[in-house]
């Protein structure tokens, strides 16, 4: 039960109680390389996505990685880097907790 009132004398009534409700959420899973495997291949598959579905004339608007990349990554830079790699953290927080709340991790 979640108290929405403040009266004077009972703030630490409130807080005892978002503390109780904070600590009832199960917790996600530990920092593990199963997490790390799965971040990482995430991240790789947005890539590769991002690869394709950004178009040719839009790729590399931006500033250049200051790393030299293989030849299939012509013309794709920072921004590209910045978005692909977003999604595949989006992507990857989703599946972790996923298969942490399901057990599987």
């Amino acid at each position: 039960m979640l108290q929405i009132f403040l009266i004077e004398g009972d703030k630490n009534l409130i807080y005892s109680n978002l503390i109780l409700a904070a600590q009832s959420h199960p917790l996600s899973a530990g920092w593990s390389s199963k997490v790390a495997i799965i971040m990482i291949t995430c991240n790789l598959v947005a890539i590769v996505i991002g690869y394709y579905a950004i178009s040719k004339e839009n790729r590399g608007q931006g500033p250049d990685l200051p790393v030299s990349l293989p030849a299939i990554f012509t013309g794709f830079g920072v921004p590209e880097l910045l978005a692909t790699t977003s999604l595949g953290h989006i992507l990857g927080a989703g599946i972790i907790l996923g298969l942490g709340s399901a057990g599987m991790l």
